[in-house]
């Protein structure tokens, strides 16, 4: 009898609802805190939610799951019969969500959860969780299904451009280097993921030009093979639209592409306006 290995991520991972089912996949939620409303990712509260309290200023915050939420999901699927977990999240540098995982972990045998940190988040996180969701559906052992989550981490880089580095730095998820960016306010920002930083790529003068510049970066990360891609955003769709078309007409070998609204977590710390990419090397 080979090993039994379930898959669990957190709700930061935006994965479209039918892939979770398909591939059997568990998410255990971050939480979102409007004013005195505390609400459930991805469960209780949309994107349009977290825009207009953003807008309106109010007080965005976000929270982590507990250790005891990990280890009472844990314990459901080892007792349905999973036999070792793999759990798949946002990057350690970003949230304590990782930390809660690996305490949680601690509570069962050595190696039978195995946590991976996806040193980012969004699909640049949720790929990481399909690739590994894939392989224990074909029957790997937990090493093999780890190791397909982080060679898949490997593969990627995550770009994206704010409209305001204001939200960032609220949520103090900032570096002094994207600091710089921010001498004058004409300024667009771009940035990247880099170890689960987020760090300041270039500064461009207007949005237009700043959009135009990250489907030239994604399409030079893409390079000439095959790619699977996502493009994010909040309360910016027509715009997410436009740079997910850019991307088909500059990368030559696209075989999975999402286009997704960011989810309440991820987008209270980068505000409306925001554009992203993810692009797996396959």
């Amino acid at each position: 009898m080979g090993e039994q290995v379930a898959i669990v991520t957190d709700s930061t991972a935006h994965l479209p609802a039918d892939v979770v089912d398909e591939l059997n996949i568990h998410v255990v939620p971050l939480r979102v805190r409007l004013g005195t409303r505390t609400a459930v990712d991805g469960v209780d509260i949309t994107p349009a939610e977290v825009t207009r309290a953003l807008r309106a200023k109010q007080s965005v915050t976000t929270s982590r799951p507990n250790p005891s939420e990990f280890a009472t999901e844990y314990q459901k699927l080892l007792d349905a019969g999973a036999t070792r977990i793999v759990s798949v999240h946002l990057a350690a540098a970003l949230s304590g969500t990782w930390e809660s995982a690996t305490l949680a972990a601690q509570d069962f045998g050595h190696g039978v959860v195995r946590v991976v940190d996806s040193r980012s988040t969004a699909m640049a996180l949720g790929f990481a969780v399909m690739a590994a969701a894939q392989e224990a559906a074909a029957g790997a052992l937990a090493a093999q299904v780890q190791q397909a989550a982080t060679e898949t981490v490997d593969r990627t880089r995550t770009l994206f451009y704010v409209d305001t580095l204001e939200y960032l730095r609220r949520g103090g998820r900032i570096g002094t280097a994207a600091a710089l960016l921010a001498t004058s306010l004409s300024v667009k920002p771009l940035l990247q993921m880099v170890e689960g930083r987020v760090v300041a790529l270039e500064k461009v003068r207007t949005s237009a030009k700043a959009i135009a510049r990250l489907v030239e970066l994604a399409a030079e990360a893409a390079g000439t093979g095959p790619v699977d891609l996502a493009v994010h955003h909040l309360d910016a769709p027509a715009r997410a639209d436009a740079v997910a078309a850019a991307l088909r007409a500059a990368i030559p070998a696209v075989r999975e592409l999402y286009v997704a609204e960011l989810g309440a977590v991820v987008g209270a710390h980068l505000g409306p306006g925001v554009i992203g990419t993810v692009v797996v090397r396959r």
